[in-house]
C-alpha cells in the first residue's frame, strides 16, 4: 500500500470503502429521485446495500463481514460457486474429484445414446505408474449379445438370475421420489436389479415393477417393531412380494462404515414415515450395529430365518471390510455351522452417495480392491467360493471398471453414482443439503419436478445397455465368452515407467482349499485368522493382548 493511502487508512479504514460508497450512492440517488423520478431504483439498491453493511458490522458470527461490510459477501459467493467454477473451467478431463469429467461425460453420453467414441488417442499417460489395460487376443470371439447374467441362490426355491451390472443401494429419502421412479422404470426396461437401500421399499419402488434387492439395515425399516427391533411378520409381508428378488443384510456401507445415522424429524415426511415404519416428524435412528444378532453364528442363523420368512429367497449380506478378524469370524461361522449366505456384497470405502463425516469419507474402511480380494481369497481358501456369489460396489461406471472388479473375484457389480449421473446428476456435491440442482437427491417438490421420469428412465436403461455393450466388446477382444472368465491374468498394471506386472503377480491370491489344509498365506491371514472366533466379533482375548502389545 502506498504511504499516503496507509495514512488515509489510519483515519478512514479503506476496508469500509464499499460500504461508504453505497451510502454515498444512496444519498446521490435520493437527490436524483427528488429531481429526476427514474433514479428511485438506484436509491433502493444503494440503500439496501448500506443497511446490509450496517447489519454486517453489528453481527458477531462472521469476522470477515465485520471488517469488510458489503464487499465481504463476495468471499462467500465465490466460495459457494467454487465447485462449479473448478468443475467447468479449471479441472482437467482426467482429474477425479471424485469422478473426472471424462468419467461423467462417458455416463452422460451412454445415457443419452450419444456417440461415446474418443478421437486422436488416449488422454491418459500410459507411462505413468498405476496405468492399467486388459490384454487382447489375436482371435477375438463373437458373442450374440450383452445380457450377461449370474445365478444367485441356485440352491434356493426362488433363485435369481441377475445382470452383472445393477443399481446399488440408495434409499428413498436420500433420493427423491422421481429419482426412485426413474431408476426402477429403467431397471424394469433393462431387466436388471434395483437395490432399495436401507430406507425400505417405497411406493415409488413398486410403481414400475422393476426387480428389487431389499436391503435390511440396523434400523429394520419396513420390518421393525415400534421399539426399532426386527419384526418377522412385517418382514415376511414385504419379502414375499414377487418383485423382491434378493434380501441383503447391511452390516456396513462404504460411505461411512461403522457409523450409524439419524434422519432429523423435520425430514421425516409422512411418505418416508410410511415407507420406513416410523412416526412422522420424529428423528429416525439407524444404529451403528444390529440388534437381531450379536455374534457371527447368530448372523448365520438370522440368514436362515430370513430365508424361511421370505419363501426361501436368496439372502446375503453387504459389508465394507474393517477389522480383518471380524470378517474371518464370519467365515469361520460359515464353516462351523454349514450355513452359507447366498451372496456377499463388498462395498469399497470409495463409495459415497451417503453424506458422511470427512474422516469417515477419507480414512475409514478398506477400498474395494483390498476388501474384495480379502473376501474372495477367504472363500477360496475355505473351498466355498463356488457356492457363494460376490457382488461389489465402489466407483464402478465403465465397462473396464466391471472387468477389473471381476478380475479380482467379483461375480457382478453395482453402481450408485453412475446411475445418478444417468439421471442427470452434475456432481454438485449438495446431496445432503436438500438443494440438489437436478432434483435427484432432494425432497423439495419443486426441485423434484426438474427430473422428468420418462426421460430419465430411458437414460437409466440406455446407460446400462450401452455399458454392457462396451463390456461385451472387451470380453470379445480378450477372446472370452463371458465376463466371469476375466481373471487377474488378463489385467496388466504399470508399476513404474520401466516395469509392468499382471495383477495375478502383483496382488496376493490364495490357492483353493489352502485354509482347510492349515496354510495361512500372507501376513493378513497369519496375523488375524487365529484371532477370529465364530462365536464373537471380538478378537480372541489372549491373541488380542499380543496384538495390542505389538
Amino acid at each position: 500500500m502506498l504511504p499516503w493511502l496507509r495514512k488515509v487508512d489510519d483515519y478512514f479504514p479503506l476496508r469500509y470503502l464499499s460500504w461508504w460508497l453505497c451510502g454515498l450512492g444512496a444519498v446521490l440517488s435520493a437527490v436524483g429521485t427528488w429531481y429526476f423520478w427514474p433514479a428511485w431504483p438506484w436509491f433502493i439498491v444503494f440503500m439496501g446495500l448500506s443497511l446490509q453493511g450496517f447489519r454486517d458490522v453489528r453481527q458477531t458470527r462472521r469476522a470477515v463481514l465485520r471488517n469488510y461490510p458489503v464487499i465481504g459477501h463476495l468471499r462467500f459467493l465465490l466460495e459457494y460457486i467454487r465447485p462449479e467454477m473448478r468443475q467447468y473451467f479449471i479441472e482437467s478431463d482426467n482429474e477425479a474429484t471424485p469422478f473426472s469429467r471424462q468419467q461423467r461425460s462417458l455416463v452422460y453420453q451412454r445415457a443419452k445414446g450419444d456417440p461415446d467414441k474418443r478421437p486422436f488417442g488416449t488422454q491418459k499417460d500410459v507411462g505413468a505408474a498405476g496405468y492399467e489395460w486388459i490384454n487382447h487376443s489375436i482371435q477375438p470371439t463373437q458373442l450374440p449379445g450383452h445380457d450377461f447374467r449370474v445365478t444367485i441362490g441356485g440352491e434356493r426355491a426362488q433363485p435369481y438370475s441377475a445382470s452383472v451390472f445393477n443399481i446399488s443401494a440408495m434409499s428413498f429419502g436420500a433420493l427423491s421420489a422421481n429419482a426412485i421412479l426413474a431408476l426402477n422404470a429403467g431397471a424394469k426396461a433393462g431387466g436388471f436389479a434395483h437395490d432399495t437401500g436401507e430406507g425400505s421399499i417405497s411406493p415409488y419402488h413398486r410403481e414400475h415393477g422393476g426387480d428389487l434387492i431389499w436391503e435390511i439395515g440396523s434400523g429394520y425399516f419396513g420390518c421393525r417393531t415400534p421399539a426399532g427391533r426386527f419384526d418377522p411378520e412385517k418382514f415376511a409381508l414385504n419379502a414375499r412380494d414377487p418383485q423382491v428378488k434378493l434380501i441383503e443384510i447391511k452390516l456396513s456401507q462404504g460411505a461411512k462404515p461403522g457409523h450409524g445415522g439419524v434422519l432429523p424429524g423435520a425430514k421425516v415426511t409422512p411418505e418416508i414415515a410410511l415407507t420406513r415404519g416410523v412416526p412422522a416428524g420424529e428423528d429416525c435412528n439407524s444404529p451403528a450395529a444390529h440388534s437381531a444378532f450379536t455374534t457371527p453364528v447368530e448372523l448365520m442363523q438370522f440368514i436362515v430365518e430370513l430365508r424361511r420368512l421370505s419363501g426361501d429367497k436368496p439372502v446375503g449380506f453387504k459389508l465394507c471390510i474393517g477389522h480383518p478378524w471380524e470378517w474371518f469370524a464370519l467365515a469361520k461361522a460359515m464353516q462351523e455351522t454349514g450355513i452359507l449366505p447366498d451372496f456377499i456384497v463388498v462395498d469399497g470405502a470409495e463409495g459415497g452417495t451417503g453424506a458422511a463425516p470427512l474422516e469417515f469419507t477419507d480414512h475409514v474402511g478398506a477400498p474395494l480392491q483390498e476388501g474384495l480380494l480379502l473376501v474372495h481369497n477367504t472363500l477360496e481358501g475355505l473351498g466355498l467360493r463356488e457356492r457363494v456369489r460376490i457382488g461389489c460396489a465402489g466407483k464402478v461406471v465403465s465397462a473396464f471398471d466391471i472387468a477389473r472388479a471381476m478380475a479380482l473375484g467379483a461375480d457382478w457389480c453395482n453402481s450408485a453414482r453412475g446411475f445418478m449421473f444417468a439421471l442427470g446428476c452434475i456432481q454438485a456435491q449438495a446431496c445432503h443439503t436438500g438443494r440438489c440442482p437436478t432434483g435427484v437427491t432432494t425432497q423439495d417438490p419443486l426441485r423434484q419436478q426438474a427430473l422428468v421420469v420418462p426421460d430419465k428412465a430411458e437414460r437409466v436403461y440406455r446407460f446400462h445397455r450401452n455399458t454392457l455393450h462396451a463390456l461385451q466388446e472387451l470380453v470379445q477382444a480378450a477372446g472370452l465368452l463371458h465376463p466371469g472368465e476375466i481373471s487377474a491374468n488378463h489385467i496388466v498394471h504399470r508399476v513404474s515407467p520401466h516395469e509392468v506386472r499382471l495383477l495375478t503377480n502383483l496382488l496376493p491370491f490364495v490357492r483353493p482349499g489352502a485354509l482347510l489344509e492349515g496354510e495361512l498365506p500372507g501376513a493378513v491371514f497369519k496375523t488375524y485368522w487365529p484371532m477370529a472366533s465364530a462365536h464373537s466379533f471380538e478378537p480372541v482375548r489372549a491373541l488380542r493382548r499380543g496384538f495390542l502389545a505389538v
